[in-house]
């Protein structure tokens, strides 16, 4: 039962109002989503967030475009604080970083990444 006066907030209204109390994770949020704009980078986001981590050979086989490419479009990525990375012998493979990113590249995947 709600106390008289108190106000009824939806999940969404908290997030809000949790999100604008910090400016740096205000700051975090907008760096991130002008960097996962690029439609490239979207299909990047949109793959390792079905998996647990992929090799830069592995995105460009699935991407359909040059290491080159996939390597500037990684680096962006990388340097936003959306993936991390890991080295073994001279592969490099990816992930997502942060859970927060994780949850929002779900919700993403579910909205664009699926033919309807």
């Amino acid at each position: 039962m709600i106390e008289p006066g108190a106000e009824r907030t939806t999940p969404g209204a908290r997030a809000a109002q949790e999100l604008l109390a910090k400016e740096s994770d205000l700051q975090h949020a907008s760096r991130s989503l002008k960097a996962m704009a690029h439609p490239l980078r979207l299909k990047i986001l949109c793959i390792l967030g079905g998996m647990k981590e992929a090799s830069v050979q592995d995105l460009v086989d699935m991407v359909g475009t040059s290491q080159s490419n996939i390597s500037q479009h990684l680096s962006i990525l990388r340097d936003k604080e959306i993936l991390g990375s890991r080295k073994v012998a001279n592969k490099v493979y990816y992930r997502i970083s942060d859970d927060q990113i994780l949850r929002l590249i779900e919700a993403m995947r579910l909205a664009f990444c699926f033919h309807r």
